[in-house]
């Protein structure tokens, strides 16, 4: 018995380091869609059923809408296992106004979100903070 346990111990570990770089890789394609203007394909990385998803969507709409984003994103935690994973990131979203406007603004947060499985997608459950994407005030 001793023995199999042993045998699996490798096969847990890889299977959380895969969870840690699926995870990893979502944060990494919604980023890439926001950075390219397409905030349907940073939305496709949230769970509909989360709280403030409608409040998240109208934000980036208004957010794209009015400007061009870049994200940089580093990873402080993942932490988990291969079914819900909770991650601590640095996040910094560089807001350029559209049509020639002035005035660049960089924003810095530290996020929390957490990430479930649901069969074989994961998606964020949660994100704080959401306000990251609000427009800005007029």
């Amino acid at each position: 018995m001793t023995r199999r346990l042993l045998l699996l111990l490798p096969l847990a570990a890889c299977l959380r380091a895969d969870a840690e770089k699926e995870v990893e890789d979502l944060i990494a394609s919604a980023a890439t869609g926001l950075s390219a203007g397409k905030p349907e394909v940073f939305l496709e990385a949230f769970d509909p059923s989360m709280p403030e998803f409608e409040k998240l969507r109208n934000e980036v709409a208004g957010l794209t809408s009015q400007a061009d984003l870049s994200c940089s994103i580093e990873v402080l935690s993942n932490e988990g296992d291969d079914a819900v994973r909770t991650l601590t990131l640095d996040w910094i979203l560089r807001i350029d106004p559209k049509d020639n406007n002035p005035g660049s603004t960089r924003r810095q947060k530290t996020v929390k979100c957490r990430i479930g499985k649901n069969g074989k997608k994961w998606r964020i459950v949660s994100f704080d903070p959401l306000d990251l994407f609000a427009p800005p005030a007029a």
